[in-house]
């Protein structure tokens, strides 16, 4: 008895101070409730007024400050005429698949008229992440940055900036984005180009009726100011530069790096990159730019206007233009190769290790033979699509698909999705076999063991056409082991791997005619998207999801679904 008595004093003493400490921790944590209202609010942009779909009559949507611990809850309300879903791009969702938000896969979307609330907690996550709509081509009017400041009392592992300011990339189109994608769904042609590219909603002084509202930065002299970039263009890869100012950056996908020091920045859709920058040049105005990185083919069209917003100093007004940043040709691709080779993590990285699965996906575009009795307007009378290891994704319609794996409802979808392409090829090469140009339309999932190592290596294909892919995990970040041109090799190509302190991302640009490789832990059980985040290649099938069992316990199972879920 009394060894029993020794042995609990110690125990009762450090569960007290457990006790105390969470209670602690749990205290500084807070709750942040906002209220989405999606409506209808008229625009007007480059001469034009339109009724567009916003948050709150916001364009850009609320920015979300929270810190890391804090948990969200956000009611949405639907008083628009669309199905709507939110997808919190980049926040890990652990257990919580719920909260995660694409369409059809971990919910049925809010009807017009329906409520839902997401609820979600921030869980060792710092940086500068983002928000938007996961269905149709809402997302091109409703989005907005969600931005993880540290803990309280921690600090940044830079010098910490007089300033910051989130600086959203998107395009503009003068007709309804949903008439867009629905016209090129029809003529199995692809969507029309944007009409404006745009910062902060605003295409900038350099396009017709724009002046007056361009993006405006205030800043003072020898200042540090941290911009936090958000591409959150549908169909566009950017490059942005800055006038006279070199960009330090500091982190990737709410993950710091160690900092590199760069004229221009590429950045993907869903990407996002914070840089600081000193604000040491003469006082005047000076000019951020941006304009696409154009991957496709030579004559595939595309939004080449260039979207501007000024930093002034000491909020100087002149008639004397800003002053314009030289930036990269249109299909600069050794730039854009150069960039994603310069990102680093801060220092060594504990690369998760052994493989347990070894997977070699193929991405890429594809061609559909027109139905009969129609007239398709893509290559020779076809209409286009796209696929992961052959297969164009099919998104269910009647029930979710983390709502049918948890609650064991058949016929939603099936978990053979192949670990690597069932007929191999010269993926990259030039004379592709037509037979492998139209992919099977399937709903196919790839199961993981909780826990299991993953590192899978995505590559790029030159069915039809090639062009580089930003890829995106939900529920996940991974670390980047490589990338490259040509077919992947596994004898040759791993040893380039980087295994010492690769930088860590949610959505990872596959090069045009190239490979990247990417490891992961499958440690967040659940249903959880895979891809590409030009939406027109999303439409069009380059997508697959992974189902990740539950381990043991509560603790690494998904969480029930909340009350209410929305009902398809």
């Amino acid at each position: 008895m009394e060894s029993n008595s020794t042995a609990t004093k110690p125990c009762f003493s450090f569960c007290l101070f457990l006790w105390f400490s969470l209670l602690v921790l749990k205290a500084n944590a807070e709750v942040h409730y906002h209220d989405f209202v999606i409506q209808v609010t008229p625009v007007k942009r480059l001469c034009h007024t339109r009724s567009i779909i916003t948050v709150n009559g916001q364009f850009p949507g609320p920015t979300l400050l929270v810190r890391n611990g804090d948990s969200l809850v956000v009611k949405v309300v639907n008083q628009a005429k669309y199905n709507i879903t939110l997808h919190w791009h980049g926040v890990r969702q652990l257990r919580n698949g719920w909260a995660d938000g694409p369409s059809y896969v971990t919910q049925c979307p809010i009807q017009p008229g329906g409520t839902y609330t997401y609820r979600f907690t921030i869980q060792s996550q710092e940086g500068t992440l983002w928000w938007h709509a996961h269905n149709t081509w809402l997302r091109a009017t409703v989005y907005g940055a969600l931005i993880i400041h540290p803990k309280e009392h921690s600090t940044y592992p830079f010098a910490t900036p007089k300033r910051e300011f989130p600086v959203i990339l998107g395009e503009w189109w003068n007709s309804n984005p949903i008439d867009v994608i629905r016209q090129a769904l029809k003529t199995g042609t692809s969507p029309n180009s944007s009409d404006a590219l745009t910062i902060n909603a605003q295409p900038g002084d350099l396009l017709k009726c724009s002046s007056p509202e361009t993006t405006v930065f205030p800043v003072g002299p020898g200042e540090t100011i941290l911009l936090r970039f958000i591409n959150a263009a549908m169909l566009t890869e950017l490059f942005v530069s800055i006038a006279d100012h070199q960009m330090t950056v500091v982190a990737v996908d709410a993950s710091y790096t160690k900092p590199f020091k760069t004229s221009v920045i590429i950045i993907g859709p869903g990407q996002t990159t914070d840089l600081l920058i000193q604000t040491n040049q003469p006082a005047g105005r000076y000019y951020i730019a941006a304009h696409a990185y154009q991957s496709g083919p030579p004559n595939t069209p595309f939004d080449n206007t260039t979207t501007t917003a000024i930093i002034t100093y000491n909020n100087q007004i002149t008639i004397a233009k800003p002053k314009l940043p030289v930036l990269p040709a249109y299909n600069d691709t050794a730039t854009v190769a150069a960039f994603t080779a310069g990102l680093k993590s801060p220092g060594p990285i504990k690369i998760p290790e052994p493989v347990n699965e070894n997977l070699f996906f193929t991405v890429g575009l594809g061609l559909f033979n027109c139905p009969s009795r129609k007239t398709c307007s893509g290559p020779n009378n076809t209409r286009f699509t796209a696929s992961m290891n052959n297969y164009s994704f099919v998104t269910p319609t009647r029930q979710s698909l983390l709502q049918a794996a948890q609650l064991g409802i058949p016929g939603v979808f099936t978990t053979d999705f192949p670990a690597s392409p069932p007929v191999k090829f010269d993926y990259t090469g030039n004379n592709i076999s037509q037979s492998l140009y139209q992919p099977i339309r399937a709903t196919k999932l790839y199961p993981l063991k909780y826990g299991s190592v993953v590192q899978l290596v995505m590559q790029g294909t030159n069915i039809y056409a090639s062009e580089e892919h930003p890829m995106h995990i939900h529920g996940y970040d991974f670390y980047v082991l490589a990338t490259g041109k040509g077919n992947f090799d596994a004898k040759k190509d791993t040893a380039k791997f980087n295994f010492v302190d690769p930088v860590r991302r949610n959505t990872i640009g596959v090069p045009v005619k190239g490979w990247a490789a990417i490891r992961f832990v499958a440690d967040n059980p659940g249903v959880w998207f895979v891809h590409c985040h030009i939406d027109s290649h999303l439409t069009w099938g380059l997508a697959m999801a992974f189902l990740v069992e539950n381990g043991v316990g509560k603790l690494q199972s998904t969480i029930p679904p909340p009350l209410d879920l929305p009902k398809c």
